[in-house]
């Protein structure tokens, strides 16, 4: 193990507003959480998939977009001072001897945690990988399926696959800075905001890019380096393309990963949970959102919400089995109104 493990009473893996809620309702009972997620960014599904989509079904909130509900709960949580471990996956968990449970993840952090906190959704989310037989080789060296670090494809000839919002955004992004862009999707069609489309549009226009219909079929490398591929078009007719990167952009699928493996009861990818406390089959173990399943369940970010109230307060039972846990209300509890920062009204 490369540094002593983080300690923390809670552990939530899963960045979206009901793991985000999550930290709420523990702050609310005075237990400080850590947030680990598969993704650079927190929000999970609202982020990925619908940032500016609006969402209707969030009470109280007649309309608010993946963004804004993200920025909200944040905003909301901000006095808990949770602290987030983004762009790597848990890849182990295991009950130690004194019952607290170790976690694991891909980028070798280590945490020992009291309680877990499962609030996934549908599972950690992954690119969706380019199906050429040894592309993988060439992965974070020349292909990428996410920019970190948008400097290094500066004067380069760069070819973009896909057709969504992170396709065109990076094409034209990268038409003002690379030697040459190339644009590559299967169809006429893209599914993206209005005004990057007719952006894209105008660059092909002007020369500033290219825009190909059809599919990338094969590369040519050379010393290690992928120098060509090769376009295939609708016709069947193909051409070598020139390169020094190839940035694929086919969207993300989740999968329940290493989840699976954790001895939990699981019905078709989905974890059971009783719906007195949102714990699953290994006590200490919770999980909330869309990841669970239970008679009745309706997979809405309002029933996630509910979920981690009921598990925030058992988990308080399971840490402190003595202390009898109050029912309190943040409208009128000075006792909360100290823990989220905020003054006590005086009712007159």
């Amino acid at each position: 193990m490369s540094h002593s493990p983080i300690e923390t009473d809670a552990l939530i893996i899963g960045a979206g507003p009901v793991g985000l809620f999550q930290v709420f309702e523990l702050g609310l009972l005075e237990i400080k959480a850590h947030v680990i997620d598969s993704l650079p960014a927190v929000g999970g599904q609202c982020i990925e998939l619908y940032p500016d989509k609006p969402i209707y079904d969030i009470p109280a909130i007649p309309v608010c977009t993946g963004r804004e509900l993200t920025n909200n709960l944040l905003k909301q949580i901000e006095p808990f001072g949770a602290q987030f471990h983004l762009g790597q996956e848990v890849s182990k968990l295991e009950r130690q001897a004194d019952g607290r449970f170790l976690i694991g993840t891909s980028l070798d952090k280590h945490f020992i945690s009291k309680t877990v906190f499962i609030a996934a959704g549908v599972g950690a989310f992954q690119p969706r990988t380019m199906n050429l037989e040894g592309i993988d080789a060439y992965v974070n060296q020349q292909v990428f399926y996410h920019v970190k670090n948008p400097e290094q494809f500066a004067n380069q000839k760069i070819v973009i696959c896909g057709g969504g919002d992170a396709a065109l955004d990076w094409a034209i992004h990268f038409s003002e800075i690379a030697a040459s862009v190339t644009l590559i999707h299967r169809r006429d069609e893209f599914k993206a905001a209005p005004k990057s489309i007719a952006k894209m549009r105008e660059l092909c226009a002007q020369n500033q890019m290219q825009l190909l219909i059809g599919q990338v079929t094969a590369y040519t490398a050379q010393d290690e380096l992928l120098t060509e591929i090769t376009f295939t078009n609708i016709d069947g007719e193909s051409k070598q393309i020139p390169l020094d990167d190839l940035l694929v952009f086919y969207g993300l699928s989740p999968k329940l990963g290493p989840i699976a493996e954790w001895g939990l009861d699981i019905d078709r990818k989905q974890i059971c949970v009783d719906t007195a406390k949102f714990e699953t089959s290994i006590p200490g173990i919770y999980a909330v959102g869309d990841i669970n399943v239970y008679s009745g369940k309706k997979k809405l970010i309002l029933s996630g919400f509910h979920e981690a109230a009921l598990a925030a307060f058992a988990a308080a039972e399971y840490l402190n089995p003595e202390k009898q846990i109050q029912l309190q209300y943040t409208t009128t509890s000075p006792k909360l109104h100290k823990v989220l920062g905020v003054k006590s009204p005086t009712f007159e």
